[in-house]
């Protein structure tokens, strides 16, 4: 026990929780290190000591966000129901979650997210970041296992079409917002069909 018992501070996870309520609050681009350190009650020359840059601590919290997200949606959606109505139910309950959550929306964001996710896969690699649903990759052999699925095409593609189904919301602007949601039960409905179809 401390002397005088005093509690020990854990630094790091001080700055976490500081960050995460400024980041949710005022968002990436109007939160800088000294408020996160001055909110955490630490000089700003500590925060170096655990993180490289803010893009480094907004990175972590993010994908902290994310994968509580991922197992909201993951123990909510019925994986008994038919392909297609689970995908419908990912696809839902991600743009929902993604919206009512102000850190994950920065995904939006092309100019800040892009640039500082691009930082983090080079500096920590691609299998550190994982916007796809742990235990979706099993889900898709079973149903290729049940012939629900097209066999032919390997679980790893089609992790990737899922993403890319995922990844439609961030070009609303691009495709025009008059489109939403309904373009994406349309591309859902599409690629799901493709998908379960038998092949020829």
């Amino acid at each position: 026990m401390p002397i005088g018992g005093a509690q020990v501070v854990d630094k790091k996870a001080e700055i976490l929780r500081c960050a995460r309520e400024l980041f949710s609050s005022r968002g990436f681009k109007d939160t800088n290190v000294a408020d996160i350190m001055k909110a955490a009650g630490f000089g700003t020359g500590t925060f170096y000591n655990y993180y490289s840059s803010k893009d480094e601590l907004f990175m972590e919290i993010y994908l902290e966000e994310n994968a509580k997200l991922k197992r909201k949606i993951m123990d909510a959606v019925d994986l008994d129901a038919d392909p297609p109505s689970v995908m419908r139910q990912v696809m839902l309950m991600n743009l929902s979650g993604m919206n009512a959550n102000p850190i994950l929306n920065e995904w939006y964001n092309h100019d800040t997210f892009g640039k500082i996710e691009r930082k983090f896969r080079q500096a920590h690699g691609l299998e550190h970041i994982d916007f796809l649903y742990h235990g979706f990759t099993d889900l898709v052999k079973r149903w290729q296992d049940e012939g629900k699925m097209r066999s032919d095409i390997d679980p790893s593609m089609i992790m990737a079409i899922f993403g890319a189904l995922l990844n439609v919301e961030m070009h609303k602007e691009e495709i025009g917002f008059q489109y939403f949601p309904h373009l994406l039960d349309y591309l859902a409905e599409f690629t799901m069909d493709g998908l379960t179809r038998p092949v020829r």
